[in-house]
């Protein structure tokens, strides 16, 4: 039995190939699937007129989205544990800008330690003092670098030769930035969460706190060029301190960790045979949907017309 059954399509598949041979070989070209629309389907109307307009519009929208979408850039994120910027020494560039309006520059000075044993007193490199307020005031702006460990480093008068009675901390921070500058449209991150902290009404012999969890930050441009940043997340306090001694000198303190988890910015375009596959595609599905839309119409219009010619008759 199984072996009849295998005679008998061999039998059908022998006949269908001497079919097509046939059909081939004798000018019919029954394969060729480029074949000619029939000259009575191509009648113009105005109805396909009509369509055909909506459907050049409709294609020349999605044709100049889909173009808009090429040319535009992609800004992708990702996070993961890492140290991105291994060729750096293990240093991170600070950049500060704040001002003590109440506050000789004289008295003002800017103080490092962290928990590798650097302790510097009076910072000077990099560093520059403005007179403010006919000279009672001071803006510090400075540019040095610190480890990547915890550590702090904090305004106050301990480099004075003199320590004030009353010294005033009240203050304006107008930048507080680590690592390069990114200026990126579509990347909002916290680059300069300090920028335009105001705390000229608080309590003038107040020390400020401020503690920083510092998250490195990767931008990555499409010709592959990385740009090493870092962010930042702040909480403060503000409180008076006393010792045994009596109360304790006011500063401005920036104590700072840094996070084990790396943001990563990276650019990225649509490739182009997924341009043109869309574009494709964007064609060929609308030429079909209006050659749908146009053929349910005049069908419709034919029948209407045959009902129209039957109630006259």
């Amino acid at each position: 039995m199984f072996w009849q059954s295998l005679q008998v399509a061999f039998e059908i598949f022998c006949s269908h190939v001497e079919q097509v041979e046939n059909s081939f070989f004798s000018g019919s070209y029954a394969l060729d699937i480029y074949r000619k629309v029939p000259k009575d389907l191509t009648q113009p109307t105005y109805t396909g007129a009509v369509v055909s307009i909506i459907c050049c519009v409709f294609m020349l929208f999605l044709f100049l989205s889909e173009l808009k979408g090429f040319i535009a850039t992609e800004i992708v994120n990702e996070l993961y544990v890492d140290d991105p910027d291994k060729n750096s020494g293990g240093k991170i560039d600070v950049s500060l800008n704040i001002s003590l309006p109440n506050l000789h520059c004289d008295l003002v000075g800017l103080d490092i330690q962290d928990e590798m044993g650097r302790h510097e007193v009076g910072h000077i490199d990099n560093s520059m003092k403005v007179p403010l307020n006919h000279g009672h005031g001071c803006r510090f702006e400075g540019e040095f670098t610190i480890n990547k460990v915890p550590g702090n480093f904090h305004v106050s008068t301990h480099s004075a030769t003199a320590q004030p009675q009353s010294p005033d901390m009240t203050h304006v921070i107008h930048k507080l930035a680590f690592g390069e500058k990114l200026q990126v449209q579509n990347v909002q991150g916290a680059f300069n969460a300090l920028g335009g902290a105001d705390r000229l009404v608080s309590n003038p012999l107040a020390s400020h706190d401020y503690i920083l969890k510092i998250v490195p930050t990767v931008y990555e441009d499409l010709s592959g060029k990385q740009r090493f940043s870092y962010q930042y997340t702040v909480a403060n306090k503000e409180y008076v301190a006393y010792s045994h001694t009596g109360r304790i000198i006011p500063a401005i303190w920036y104590r700072y960790d840094l996070s084990p988890i790396t943001v990563k910015y990276t650019e990225k375009r649509q490739p182009l045979y997924r341009f043109i596959t869309t574009i494709c595609a964007i064609i060929g599905g609308t030429f079909t949907v209006a050659g749908i839309i146009d053929s349910c119409i005049f069908t419709a219009s034919e029948a209407w017309k045959k009902i129209q010619i039957g109630k006259m008759s």
